[in-house]
């Protein structure tokens, strides 16, 4: 696999839409790419020109249709994702798109298919994917060291809408879709724990909560505050994983356990340079080293051992990875619409087993 930290042939041009901390995010990974950021639309244009995203246009509309651009960034609220996607593709635009792809499944479905009925790349930011060892846990999975996977279990826990003080866009079903937690972290749980075991979530069984049942004097809160589930995968393993945005002291914990016949192999997002491996005879923990980590791994390890990677080296790898697909490079891992599409059939399955009490497919 080439270096993804190399710079690419050519320069993408980039619009932004979004100038909160997604957009931030984004257009940091984008320059470190090589790419030339053109402009950005958005309702805090003085914080974009303070962080370097180019020059401001009237509309997102106007980005679109101004022929500069090759690639959008869509770092809106969930409900502007579709239309703005649609309209980008329709111009020829290759998409970059914040999760979830779309509030519903059927929209979801219908963006992928016009990506790839055009031909153009089509990314959703699971970049969780990323981490050096995820890819280390993906590959010992992958060779067998786990043995026939039994159970895969974990959470993700945040605190930030703990209090009911604590608003955002996100808890208003007509901007931020019918779910709020699950759509919005369990959607990053569930890539990370198919994407590593290389197996589906095919049933679910789901419960889900409001704990503030009133936010800032908005009236009634209409979206889950937290999430419990249990499923089944194809593969015949069990699982259950809770998603909570009310969990004291949890800032960001996304904790993942995979555990076959032979190892059990445990991975934190706030603790990424760790991966812990667990057998009958002994545990130990495996620290991040492009000496030792498998090929897979490694090139998601440009830092030496005990140089901390996080969250930002996750997204330059995959806004990298995006960029190199413009130029026809295929990446192994590179999350696609089609993904983003996978992660909304879930959320729905979620939604419905939790309104029926019933055991229900996805």
């Amino acid at each position: 696999m080439q270096d993804i930290s190399s710079q690419p042939p050519h320069r993408p041009r980039v619009g932004i839409i979004g100038t909160g901390f997604m957009g931030g995010v984004h257009a940091r990974s984008a320059r470190l790419a090589g790419a030339r950021i053109v402009g950005v639309a958005g309702t805090r244009i003085e914080r974009a020109r303070q962080h370097g995203f180019g020059r401001p246009f009237a509309s997102a509309d106007e980005l679109i249709e101004s022929g500069e651009i090759d690639v959008v960034h869509i770092c809106t609220p969930n409900n502007l994702h579709a239309p703005l996607t649609l309209k980008a593709l329709a111009a020829g635009l290759a998409v970059i798109c914040e999760k979830p792809l779309a509030t519903d499944v059927e929209t979801a479905v219908l963006m992928a298919a016009r990506a790839a009925e055009a031909g153009l790349v089509a990314t959703v930011p699971f970049v969780y994917r990323f981490h050096a060892m995820a890819r280390e846990a993906r590959q010992r999975v992958a060779r067998g060291d786990a043995g026939r996977v039994v159970l895969v279990q974990g959470s993700y826990l945040q605190d930030w809408l703990l209090r009911p003080e604590d608003d955002n866009w996100r808890v208003d079903p007509e901007i931020g879709g019918a779910s709020r937690v699950f759509a919005d972290i369990g959607s990053h749980w569930c890539d990370l724990a198919e994407f590593v075991t290389g197996d589906r979530i095919t049933e679910v069984s789901a419960q889900t909560a409001v704990v503030q049942q009133a936010r800032a004097g908005n009236g009634p809160v209409l979206t889950e505050d937290l999430v419990t589930v249990q499923f089944r995968t194809r593969g015949g393993a069990l699982g259950s994983v809770t998603t909570s945005q009310v969990s004291p002291g949890r800032k960001n914990r996304l904790f993942l356990e995979v555990s076959g016949t032979e190892e059990s192999i445990a991975f934190d997002q706030e603790q990424p340079e760790r991966l812990w491996i667990g057998r009958r005879d002994g545990a130990r923990l495996l620290v991040r080293d492009p000496e030792t980590l498998s090929p897979a791994a490694v090139p998601y390890s440009p830092l030496p051992a005990g140089h901390p990677q996080g969250y930002y080296d996750c997204f330059d790898a995959f806004v990298a990875e995006s960029y190199a697909a413009l130029r026809g490079e295929q990446r192994d891992g590179l999350p696609t619409f089609e993904d983003g599409v996978r992660a909304a059939r879930i959320c729905a399955a979620v939604l419905d087993s939790a309104r029926t009490g019933e055991w229900t497919p996805c």
